[in-house]
């Protein structure tokens, strides 16, 4: 474990990325509502899903799913550059409020399909999907830079496959099954 992300993962307030009738159990390894059907992941496949990502500090990454922004805040952390893109607008503005007030400025909001990624910015270093497609979105695949990364959880509803999804330098892409997961449904036209 990258001891820098763990020192993050133990010193974020999770609660500050829940409402009020959650705040108290901010510390359980749990998912946990945050409202118009969407979930907050459990603290500690947030950071087994960040630590697979081997984020370096120059690099450029989308992130599909803005949520409440807790995933986001140990994105932002350890990249130059973040895109993330949401759905929901109620969320996004939420969770753009918390993590300005966090102080991170390196973050580019979108409201929109993820699935669709966000083409204007690609390619990206590293691609992070935190909702479930019932296939791979192929648009996600093709803004994934040579030498990239790419987490995703893929499947039915229900269950999923978290999926490490890597492109060589030629373009080849190698799909590696990393964990049985549930999260909630990505929307979308590639979903």
């Amino acid at each position: 474990m990258d001891e820098a992300l763990l020192q993050f993962f133990t010193s974020l307030d999770r609660s500050l990325f829940l409402g009020m009738q959650y705040k108290g159990l901010a510390k359980l390894d749990r998912p946990l509502p945050i409202g118009l059907g969407q979930t907050i992941s459990q603290p500690s496949l947030v950071l087994y899903m960040t630590q697979q990502l081997d984020l370096k500090k120059n690099q450029k990454v989308l992130e599909i799913g803005t949520g409440s922004g807790y995933q986001s805040a140990f994105l932002a952390e350890f990249c130059a550059e973040l895109y993330t893109v949401e759905l929901l607008a109620e969320l996004q503005k939420q969770a753009k409020e918390r993590l300005r007030g966090l102080g991170y400025h390196n973050i580019h909001y979108k409201v929109g399909d993820g699935s669709l990624g966000w083409a204007e910015h690609a390619p990206y270093d590293r691609i992070m999907v935190t909702a479930a497609a019932k296939r791979m979105p192929l648009p996600l695949i093709e803004q994934l830079a040579p030498g990239g990364i790419m987490i995703i959880p893929v499947g039915p509803l229900g269950w999923q496959e978290l999926m490490q999804v890597t492109k060589d330098n030629e373009g080849n892409i190698e799909q590696k099954k990393l964990l049985d997961v549930a999260f909630v449904e990505l929307v979308g036209k590639y979903s």
